[in-house]
């Protein structure tokens, strides 16, 4: 059976039927890439840019492992991965099913390693060519009746232990995937795929999918506590800056202030009061049309006086930003001639009540939304933006019927809330 193993650049390379892996060090853990391509796409996504770092790697005949630090990757001759702490426990492993051990054909032992020989013929990674050089992917691990699992964001369901548990893995209104999971057993995985998809905990297997992506690309590590294993995680992927005081003061929100008046009105009457007011929120349709970024000067006629008079009371100032577009709006011919918003696969490019969606996983659009809201906001003092509408709330969630600037809208369809931020923190 010809397969190959190498180390290059501390990474450990395995190769077998036009399959490429690499694993390799990345902070306190291992990132695991898998290609049936050429290449790989070197975005590192939602890891910050990896160090270089040593790695323990050995390799034989029929298997090769890399270890890094408490955690410990093995990958056998036909590609089957198991991970280990660092007192040698199983943490996890990937489902395989075959009756020939996985292609060598000899017959000869091998078999412990194989949970079941059954003519089902699974394999931990599953590649359906989709077009170009994008797949349909499928990663499955063996399961444990004993495991907790926690984490993967926010969903609405009242279960905190996931096991048992199917995930959509897409952004929607009042859900909010973070694709990264905490086990009892003492890991920690982020399924690194900025794809639609799924992840199901079940009981007979653990499994990630991607609808549409050009590799496999995950992060694991190893702790002996889930605060050792979360700190891990966000030391590859960016900590949170401590909130600012303010932010935990009180904070006045309404649906909606329908004018610069209104908002005074309620400050002064706080201030009159005697009661601290940290933020004042001014919610949507303060606009024209979406895609203004701007106060409607009918009923917002002076805002950097208002915003003084609010900042005069110790009160500081939030606007709501929606990433939507109408025809109507003053943005909304320069998006579609600039090629700013997301564009329909099939059919018209409205996601939401016949309005657009400006594509902020383009730069250029990102620069268009924070230098309008700069101007039409920033310069006038407010000094704090609520991203709104951040999911997209598309009309009908068809991820494939949408496409972004880089790659299908399968492949970027999480991706819209980061790079919504994203906007205000390049700015």
């Amino acid at each position: 059976m010809y397969h190959e193993f190498r180390e290059e650049n501390n990474k450990l390379y395995f190769s077998r039927r036009s399959e490429t892996v690499i694993i390799e060090a990345w902070g306190e853990g291992l990132r695991v890439r898998a290609t049936k391509n050429h290449d790989f796409s070197g975005k590192d996504r939602a890891l910050l840019p990896g160090e270089s770092r040593p790695a323990k790697i050995r390799i034989g005949e029929q298997r090769a492992e890399i270890q890094n630090g408490n955690i410990t990757a093995q990958i056998t001759d036909y590609g089957k991965l198991t991970f280990y702490n660092q007192r040698g426990e199983l943490l996890l492993k990937e489902y395989y099913r075959s009756w020939d051990y996985g292609g060598r054909g000899d017959g000869n032992g091998g078999w412990e390693d194989l949970d079941q020989v059954v003519m089902l013929r699974f394999a931990g990674r599953e590649y359906r060519p989709l077009t170009g050089d994008s797949y349909d992917l499928t990663v499955r691990f063996e399961a444990d009746d004993a495991e907790r699992l926690y984490g993967m964001g926010q969903y609405q369901m009242p279960y905190l232990n996931l096991k048992g548990c199917q995930l959509e893995l897409a952004p929607r209104n009042t859900q909010a995937s973070v694709p990264f999971a905490v086990s009892s057993k003492g890991y920690g995985l982020l399924w690194n795929n900025p794809a639609a998809g799924e992840a199901g905990f079940y009981n007979n297997m653990t499994q990630f999918h991607a609808g549409s992506a050009k590799e496999i690309d995950y992060w694991i590590t190893a702790g002996d506590t889930p605060a050792q294993i979360v700190e891990k995680y966000t030391a590859v992927t960016g900590r949170v800056p401590m909130m600012p005081e303010y932010g935990m003061g009180f904070w006045q929100c309404k649906l909606r202030y329908c004018t610069q008046e209104e908002v005074l009105q309620v400050a002064r009457t706080y201030k009159e009061k005697g009661i601290p007011l940290d933020v004042i929120v001014i919610d949507f349709f303060h606009w024209p049309h979406q895609g203004d970024w701007c106060f409607d000067p009918e009923y917002w006629p002076d805002p950097k006086a208002m915003v003084d008079e609010l900042h005069a009371m110790g009160t500081r100032v939030m606007v709501s930003v929606w990433p939507t577009v109408e025809d109507g709006s003053v943005n909304s011919m320069e998006l579609m001639e600039r090629g700013l918003v997301i564009r329909g696969n099939r059919g018209n490019d409205y996601a939401m009540s016949m309005t657009r969606v400006i594509d902020m996983t383009n730069p250029e659009a990102r620069d268009f939304l924070w230098n309008t809201c700069r101007r039409n906001y920033a310069d006038y003092g407010v000094d704090l933006f609520w991203l709104d509408e951040a999911e997209p709330e598309y009309t009908r969630p068809e991820f494939d019927a949408f496409r972004m600037w880089e790659g299908d809208a399968a492949e970027n369809a999480n991706l819209f809330s980061v790079g919504y931020a994203k906007a205000f923190y390049d700015g």
